[in-house]
């Protein structure tokens, strides 16, 4: 499968699109002001532990503390220092597949570290929504070909290499130069990668980690130890290697920038960067706008006729298949089940374009055959194999509901490029002006005004007009039952749901 990486530089923001076979299926924003933090490594001091909650608020001198989470503390903080020099202790093994696994831990996290306490940690999630930003004391240096991690006796090999003769090779290199006390993940870039240029990345990382080190002895917490790199070469790093064929941007300041750190990591691969020149922005030119555009909808149409509606919630994600205009050609299971199918297809993709996390409901059309169940379900986990994000995901219910998590690192596309609707505050609907207008109603009669009084009702455009039309009728036998007068305003600046009513 064919992929290229298409990147846009701005001065405000960069861009960055990963296509296979022609299509985007991963895109990446990175504004100057809002870059991300994951993987950026700080000093912080402990300002609260939370014994309820097994968890630690951390000062890293962001506007709002880190979140530390017991499980994600190395226990013995001292070993994780004394690593580097060549401590003799023993190390612990750790599955990379599950979390940090130590084996009997203290019972409570009060027991590991104390209020006040300067560690070292990294962040593993950007600040989310109204929520901090999370940390962890395991740091992790991913290379071009390895992932390095002081402190963890453990070597790991990419579970995207598939040859088991690759995997092998890849684990007695990775035996034979990783250092004691360190542990080593091979990435998929290292498939192809020679022991030389897997050994000279690992050097280059055991130097990065010294002089974190070193900084990390000569200043105090909360300060910035180490900045991961911009987005535009963490995508190079990340994505450069034998599934990206091509990479196209158009910035010639940070072409020669990315030339140069191919030429150093990917020499193979440096006549596959391109300098887009054309007088047409770069994401023109790809069709890339038109797929942002498609990526902040609601609702996203199938070839067939059907939709999907996608609703994101502060705490889950909701998807709902419909068949729409389609109303097939044979009888009616026939034409749910081509739905659905066709739907799993539009869902991953629209996941991974969208970058989804968390929590995820995917509301199937229902289907009555047990084998239709199995085949959507199915044709689903083949084809999220192709992200590259963890998820698991949970057989279809009776109700036809596939639940699945995804590792959520960074906010949504959506939740990047947009706000929060200030008119409805977010709940996507307002109230109706009829719903409005009987409130006003009720109000009035709660008022209990004396006989003869002026009633001023100012209110938007819509609710006004309807007062003087449609609910005319009302308004007349409200000023007869309560021997009053109603003057209906229209206040054009005023939001549908606000209105004044003033008594003289």
């Amino acid at each position: 499968m064919s992929a290229e990486l298409v990147i846009n530089v701005t001065r405000e923001e960069s861009r960055v699109a990963l296509l296979e076979n022609g299509q985007v299926v991963e895109l990446y924003i990175e504004r100057k002001r809002d870059a991300s933090l994951v993987g950026n490594i700080y000093k912080g001091r402990v300002l609260k532990i939370l014994p309820g909650m097994q968890s630690a608020f951390v000062d890293i001198g962001l506007e709002k503390a880190a979140f530390l989470y017991v499980a994600d503390i190395m226990p013995e903080m001292d070993e994780f220092y004394s690593a580097f020099l060549g401590d003799s202790s023993d190390r612990m093994d750790i599955d990379i597949d599950m979390p940090f696994n130590q084996g009997p831990r203290p019972s409570s996290i009060d027991e590991i570290i104390q209020e006040g306490q300067e560690l070292i940690v990294q962040v593993s999630k950007d600040p989310i929504g109204s929520k901090g930003a999370r940390v962890t004391s395991y740091v992790t240096l991913p290379g071009i070909y390895i992932v390095l991690m002081p402190n963890v006796e453990h070597v790991g090999i990419s579970r995207r290499i598939e040859d088991e003769e690759v995997r092998t090779q890849l684990k007695v290199i990775a035996d034979e130069i990783k250092p004691k006390g360190f542990g080593l993940i091979m990435r998929t870039a290292s498939e192809d990668a020679t022991r030389e240029e897997i050994k000279n990345d690992l050097d280059f990382l055991l130097l990065l980690w010294e002089n974190i080190h070193k900084k990390n002895e000569k200043v105090s917490a909360p300060t910035i130890l180490y900045n991961d790199l911009d987005l535009v070469f963490r995508s190079v790093r990340d994505f450069m290697g034998h599934t990206v064929e091509r990479l196209v941007i158009d910035s010639s300041e940070e072409y020669e920038r990315v030339k140069d750190f191919v030429k150093t990591y990917f020499p193979r691969l440096v006549d596959k960067v391109e300098l887009y020149e054309d007088r047409e922005p770069i994401f023109d030119s790809f069709a890339l706008e038109l797929d942002i555009s498609r990526a902040l909808g609601r609702r996203v149409w199938l070839k067939s006729g059907g939709y999907i509606v996608i609703d994101q919630t502060e705490a889950m994600t909701v998807i709902d298949v419909n068949t729409g205009k389609f109303v097939g050609k044979e009888n009616l299971e026939d034409t749910i089940l081509k739905t659905n199918l066709e739907a799993v297809k539009e869902i991953a993709y629209q996941i991974r374009l969208r970058n989804l996390g968390g929590i995820i409901i995917v509301d199937f059309i229902d289907m009555e055959k047990q084998n239709n169940r199995e085949k959507v379900f199915n044709a689903f986990v083949e084809v999220m194999k192709k992200d590259r994000a963890k998820n698991t995901i949970y057989n279809i219910s009776e109700l036809g509901l596939i639940q699945m998590t995804r590792k959520r690192v960074r906010e949504s596309l959506g939740r990047v490029l947009c706000d929060q609707c200030p008119y409805c505050e977010g709940k996507g609907f307002i109230k109706s002006p009829q719903t409005i207008a009987f409130e006003i109603f009720r109000k009035i009669k709660k008022m209990n005004l004396p006989a003869g009084s002026k009633v001023t009702i100012k209110a938007s455009p819509t609710v006004a007009e309807l007062l003087s039309d449609e609910e005319r009728q009302t308004l007349e036998e409200l000023e007869s039952a309560c021997k009053i007068k109603l003057i209906v305003k229209e206040e054009f600046g005023l939001h549908q749901e606000n209105y004044t009513i003033e008594a003289v």
